[in-house]
């Protein structure tokens, strides 16, 4: 059966390489940084002396090479050896707030972000999302107003990725009039003056990954930070979007292929009416149809990313690959829990965990509903 998004020699080796560190240093305290609500800082620079953490970053900016293939591969790895996909996220938080710095940033920016975060010593976050904007990047309200050799800074963000200890923010900031033409990036360092935590957010799931809403009052950034040209921004997160999304695809197949590893285990040792859970055709037809929704968005995610790498980013078709793995997934996890029973209900059962942790992949990245009008627009309907 196959069972991962890629499986070139190159990938086995990554693959194995990633496993043994899931299993060693995330497994063992999945459970407890899931209570906990967090994981050791440590464990970036852990991640980056196993040479994981710069997977899918050239070697000139501190990173291992490779590319968005090698990213889903270890981190799919992440999931199924280390149980935790909260972990898995917040370790791969400078997923999305690197990549602008890299592809659009001045080799003193790339020196002084980049590079110590995939040593491990620093962490990002990307700070885009508002309360008032969702999914809306366009409606961006944060403003950076020109002030001689700084911006000055004012506005909030919601829902960040690792935002309660991130050292420094990629920061979408209305530099300019209203709509996509408006925005910028900026580095916002963490110890700005008028940066601050406004809240630790608790959620639903991806417990262990820290999320938080930041403040920004009159800070002032050097103009050194700006990312790109002044007005840039809009067409930078459009770009990050699409390697985003196909990464959330390849999550959602890591998450559904655990719950269905889980759920396969279960139902050969669980016992019911004298004979085990799988020898009831119900059960195996359950399970049939968990491992074909699998099958069919991995297929849809492995020729979206293969596509991307040859240079056809069609926003379109990644989000359906999103959209179908997304939907795949959180019908699997609720067939996981379902099977289990009353097991499943309870949270020292890894289903309970991936059945909560599924839920937010319809909403972050974009919604379900903005990826179907990404699709209509793309294609003209």
């Amino acid at each position: 059966m196959a069972t991962y998004l890629f499986e070139t020699e190159e990938h086995k080796t990554l693959r194995a390489q990633a496993r043994k560190f899931a299993a060693a240093e995330v497994l063992p305290h999945a459970h407890t940084w899931e209570e906990a609500g967090i994981f050791p800082r440590e464990l970036y620079r852990t991640m980056a002396e196993a040479g994981l953490l710069g997977i899918g970053y050239p070697e000139d900016c501190g990173g291992q090479g490779g590319d968005l293939s090698h990213v889903l591969v270890a981190a799919e790895e992440l999931v199924l050896a280390g149980k935790s996909v909260g972990t898995c996220v917040g370790l791969g938080s400078h997923g999305i707030a690197l990549p602008p710095i890299v592809k659009f940033g001045t080799k003193a920016q790339k020196e002084r972000y980049v590079k110590p975060v995939l040593r491990g010593e620093l962490v990002s976050a990307l700070g885009i999302t508002e309360a008032g904007g969702g999914s809306d990047v366009a409606a961006v309200r944060t403003r950076a107003v020109r002030d001689g050799d700084h911006y000055v800074v004012n506005g909030s963000k919601t829902f960040i990725t690792s935002g309660t200890r991130a050292d420094f923010v990629t920061t979408a900031v209305r530099t300019g009039g209203e709509g996509h033409g408006g925005i910028s990036l900026l580095v916002i360092d963490a110890n700005t003056p008028g940066f601050r935590v406004a809240k630790k957010l608790d959620k639903m799931g991806w417990w262990a990954s820290d999320t938080a809403e930041l403040a920004f009052e009159d800070c002032r950034v050097p103009k050194e930070n700006l990312i790109g040209a002044e007005n840039a921004g809009f067409l930078m997160i459009m770009m990050n979007f699409v390697s985003e999304r196909l990464m959330l695809a390849g999550q959602c197949v890591a998450i559904a292929e655990l719950a269905l590893r889980e759920t396969i285990a279960y139902a050969r040792e669980r016992e019911a009416f004298g004979k085990t859970l799988n020898g009831f055709q119900v059960t195996r037809h359950k399970l049939a149809e968990m491992e074909t929704r699998i099958a069919a968005a991995r297929a849809l995610t492995h020729e979206s990313v293969t596509r991307f790498l040859a240079g056809d980013g069609d926003p379109a078709l990644a989000a359906m690959a999103k959209n179908t793995a997304t939907d795949m997934c959180s019908y699997v996890c609720d067939q996981a829990v379902q099977l289990h029973g009353g097991y499943g209900y309870m949270r020292e059962y890894p289903v309970e965990r991936l059945y909560r942790d599924a839920r937010l992949y319809p909403l972050g990245g974009g919604t379900r509903e903005i990826m179907n009008e990404i699709i209509a627009k793309t294609r003209r309907y």
